[in-house]
């Protein structure tokens, strides 16, 4: 069944998706699952790499259903901000193609791949190493599995914050498909389905999904008129599997995306007197949302400004990937994953977002990557499970990224080359031992070896007063320099855990985990010293108690989550513009130390049959404890102790109600409605400044949904952002430049209609 609502609800019905959210909120559950059954429905995860109940798992996750993810009308991964307590899921200010995730207040925030990644993107079982690209396009999806903490033993490095654990809907051997068309405001056209048809009974079967999602802009050009941040996508899934014998199955899959959206939005929040500012009303010049001097506000109009750059943000990824399973052979189950993923991204920026022509930027990113992954899931006696295996990951990158500088000179130009490889092998084990019948003790490590080969280069030429081309041929070299290197890393992370059943559907667990995440090199240079020497690696020790409890005959569904966290090292990634020298800096400081601590809780009820309440409570606490920072533009020494991290509000929660109302013939209306509130954060400034926080949100969806008896089809209405509130979702903060913010969506709805076969 499909059940249309808005974006901070994430399960429409227990009885028909895998969704419940544990300690870190309730993201869902809109209705009891398992009705029938008077209580809340098991939810099958992959977790720990293997199929287990998720209340029986000692990780903090939150499992969210592809029904529901269909409800609410999502596409992309970004659909999910706000609605899963202590995780942030964002993009950088002007560049909406790379994903800024941050889990319990670890994450990166940077726009080039160079940076790496604190939460690991994994589809299908193989993980995703670009940014680019990572707000994935959802279509067809089983569940996303929101892992929190440090994973580094079974995921591997680079997994300090956690993992998004993508899995496709796979063959299942059987004909079949969906359809499902919605459309909305701002000419919102999302058509998707499925098929999948046996080519030999029980031995092999095809299967193919698509998605083509459309959209006008929700800001407006001063410049012309025309509306800004279109989206334009076409994305195709196709599936082979193979089960020539019952201990064996083998699925290759292979997927294109094509985006074609409009050039990324860059509203000014310049202060006057700051290199992009330009006064309100000057050539047509709209009231910047910092226009008080302090933090931004969203207008009840969204304007910006586009006039030297064309319309475009283009993207073309290809992947595949082959996964085989052997059961029960002598030295276990086997599961082997082959990977490999290919993409280019092809945009222009109007980086002053003003009606004058100050600067902007043209960027170029091809990259590739290769993983193979082989592990194998043995019982070592009756109570001793052992999962071990080996991880083998390379990628390549290349960049462009011509800067063109009016406001400091006409004609100047800087193109920036990026060029970096990237490789890791690592082995893990992670052992179970059900010591006693309540109690399980679970130990795991992992060894990495990582290396990194960056040779970036900048070249600053003087040529064409009007700045209309980004090769710089013809242009007059005034200066060019090449830094970066090879560097190695290798690390061993581990985990110790403990979980005890303190009755029927009690579990209460404690678990101490080590993540590392490998360093690098700056590779977006602007001066020598920034590329010149590697960031060192960071370390995470977090310490975490939980309990997973259900009461009432399974109609309540308490569930709590409180963590610690040492972070060494924290790699901090900072932008800077020195107005004296007119040149932006990039680099990635390795703070001394910070602290986290907190706690995530849920609650599901079902009271009666058909109505289901669901509520989540988050607290964030995360502070420099040790980092004496050097400011890049004035030379002067601060101590951050006590500053908070970037990217990490304090409060989140959310509140909603489903209710499903029976009518004649065995027909259903379901209406939900969901309210969540995430606090203020600070984003994209080291220093905690006014001009980058992020205001509280508050927001509104509901959805009302008909189907008839057998379900085989539905229709709905559906609203996200119902109050239509203005918000800020991105500011980055360059005193002396400027500062460049992003507007949160405003109201959205329409009506959705589905139908299975």
């Amino acid at each position: 069944m499909t059940i249309f609502f808005g974006k901070g609800v994430l399960s429409p019905l227990f009885s028909t998706i895998s969704t419940v959210a544990f300690v870190g909120g309730i993201v869902s559950a809109p209705q009891a699952a398992a009705q029938d059954q008077g209580g809340i429905q098991d939810i099958v995860v992959t977790a720990q790499k293997k199929s287990e109940n998720l209340q029986d798992v000692p990780i903090s996750v939150t499992a969210i259903g592809g029904d529901a993810l269909g409800a609410a009308q999502a596409t992309t991964l970004q659909a999910l901000q706000g609605t899963i307590p202590n995780v942030q899921i964002d993009n950088f200010a002007n560049t909406p193609q790379s994903a800024v995730f941050t889990v319990r207040g670890i994450g990166v925030i940077e726009p080039d791949p160079y940076a790496g990644n604190t939460v690991s993107i994994v589809v299908d079982g193989v993980p995703q190493f670009f940014s680019m690209g990572a707000l994935l396009d959802l279509y067809d999806v089983d569940r996303i599995e929101v892992l929190r903490g440090p994973q580094g033993t079974l995921f591997g490095a680079n997994t300090t914050g956690g993992v998004i654990n993508v899995v496709t809907k796979q063959p299942t051997g059987e004909f079949g498909g969906t359809f499902k068309a919605v459309y909305g405001n701002y000419n919102r056209f999302d058509v998707t389905g499925s098929i999948e048809a046996p080519i030999v009974a029980d031995v092999l079967s095809a299967k193919i999904a698509a998605i083509h999602t459309q959209r006008e802009g929700w800001v407006t050009n001063v410049v012309d008129g025309s509306d800004m941040g279109s989206k334009n996508l076409d994305a195709v899934r196709a599936y082979l599997r193979f089960t020539p014998a019952p201990d064996f199955d083998a699925t290759l899959q292979g997927e294109y995306v094509a985006s074609r959206n409009g050039a990324p939005i860059v509203v000014s929040g310049a202060y006057a007197g700051e290199a992009i500012y330009q006064a309100p009303g000057d050539k047509g010049m709209y009231i910047s949302p910092c226009s008080g001097g302090g933090q931004c506000f969203a207008p009840d109009k969204y304007y910006s400004a586009n006039n030297s750059v064309p319309d475009i943000s283009n993207m073309d990824t290809y992947s595949g990937g082959l996964t085989m399973n052997w059961r029960n052979t002598p030295i276990g189950d086997l599961t082997s994953i082959t990977g490999y993923k290919k993409f280019k991204l092809i945009e222009y920026t109007d980086q002053d977002g003003t009606p004058d022509f100050k600067n902007d930027t043209y960027r170029r990113t091809r990259g590739w990557q290769f993983s193979q992954e082989l592990r194998t899931n043995i019982a070592i006696s009756d109570d001793i499970d052992l999962l071990a295996g080996a991880f083998y990951l390379k990628n390549h990158y290349d960049h462009i990224q011509a800067y063109r500088l009016q406001f400091a000179a006409p004609g100047l130009l800087q193109i920036n080359l990026q060029d970096q490889d990237n490789y890791s092998i690592s082995g893990f084990a992670q052992g179970y031992w059900q010591a006693t019948d309540r109690l399980k003790l679970q130990a795991g490590i992992r060894y990495s070896h990582e290396r990194t080969i960056s040779a970036p280069s900048l070249i600053t030429s003087i040529g064409d007063p009007t700045g209309s081309n980004y090769t710089g041929e013809g242009n007059t070299v005034i200066g060019s320099f090449t830094t970066g290197g090879r560097e190695s890393w290798n690390n061993v992370g581990w985990k110790l855990g403990a979980d005890y059943e303190l009755g029927d559907h009690r579990l209460v667990y404690a678990s101490w985990a080590r993540g590392f995440k490998s360093g690098g090199f700056t590779a977006r240079v602007g001066v020598p010293a920034d590329g010149a020497n590697p960031f060192d690696p960071e370390t995470v020790d977090t310490f975490e108690v939980g309990l997973k409890a259900d009461f009432l005959d399974r109609r309540l569904r308490t569930n709590l989550a409180v963590f610690y966290t040492n972070y060494r090292d924290m790699q901090v990634a900072q932008i800077y513009f020195d107005r004296d020298t007119n040149t932006q800096g990039n680099r990635i400081l390795n703070a001394g130390k910070s602290e986290i601590k907190g706690f995530e809780f849920e609650t599901t009820a079902v009271p009666v049959d058909g109505l289901t309440l669901r509520a989540s409570l988050a607290y964030l606490d995360a502070k420099y404890k040790s980092f004496i920072y050097t400011d890049a533009v004035s030379g002067s020494t601060l101590d951050l102790k006590g500053y908070r991290l970037q990217n990490a509000p304090k409060w989140s929660a959310t509140l909603g109600a489903n209710f499903a109302i029976p009518l004649a013939n065995g027909a259903k209306l379901v209406s939900d409605f969901t309210y969540a509130y995430t606090g203020s954060k600070y984003y994209t400034a080291i220093l905690d400044t006014a001009r980058a926080k992020i205001q509280p949100t508050h927001l509104v969806d509901a959805t009302l949904t008909y189907s008839p008896a057998g379900e085989r089809w539905s229709f709905g209405l559906w609203a996200k952002n119902l109050l239509d509130t203005r918000y800020i979702s991105t500011v980055y903060d360059s005193p002396g430049y400027g500062g460049i913010a992003g507007y949160a969506p405003p109201r959205q709805f329409g009506a959705s209609a589905s139908f299975n076969f």
